[in-house]
């Protein structure tokens, strides 16, 4: 397995829809092994495929606190297919945005449906921070940064801060 370099904002590469996965082969399986290896070495709890360079939609998640056994999940082509009226906050970050948090409010609760692993299609039903997480991802996928559910004048100040960086650092990405 290999750790992949991550894409850090102002990266265009962020705001681009990814593609549905065609097919779930070695390569995927291999490549989702890359991206958890890549999630855990950053650290992170999630991870979407376009932030490390592939416009796939597949992204990993892994839950289990330092000390935990790992329980990572694999999530390709997912798709929210319900989500509660209730809402919940939660401080979120992002390996792409590093440094900086934000409350987010998003639906406490959601259904999603995906393939896995070996390209079964799989349910489920995520409450509390797997479904923040997952909503967090998922919206990585369709070029959506969770700065874009804050307010205008916070995501103005973070993206300044980044695109200033980004000019101190030619290529704008940064190596997980």
């Amino acid at each position: 397995m290999t750790i992949k370099p991550l894409i850090i904002l102002p990266d265009p590469l962020l705001r681009q829809v990814s593609k549905p996965v065609e097919r779930v082969d070695e390569r995927v399986r291999a490549f989702a092994g890359d991206m958890l290896e890549t999630m855990y070495d950053a650290p992170g709890i999630g991870l979407a495929a376009i932030q490390v360079g592939e416009p796939i939609r597949m992204l990993v998640i892994d839950l289990a606190k330092e000390g935990e056994t790992p329980e990572p999940h694999v999530f390709i082509n997912p798709e929210i297919v319900q989500s509660a009226e209730e809402r919940s906050v939660y401080e979120e970050g992002c390996l792409s945005i590093p440094d900086y948090y934000a409350e987010v409010e998003r639906p406490a609760s959601v259904r999603v449906t995906y393939l896995d692993r070996d390209g079964k299609p799989q349910e489920m039903n995520a409450e509390g921070l797997m479904a923040t997480c997952l909503q967090h991802e998922i919206d990585h996928l369709d070029g959506v940064l969770f700065i874009d559910h804050i307010s205008r004048l916070k995501r103005d100040i973070v993206l300044r801060k980044f695109k200033k960086l980004a000019r101190d650092k030619p290529s704008g990405r940064l190596a997980g």
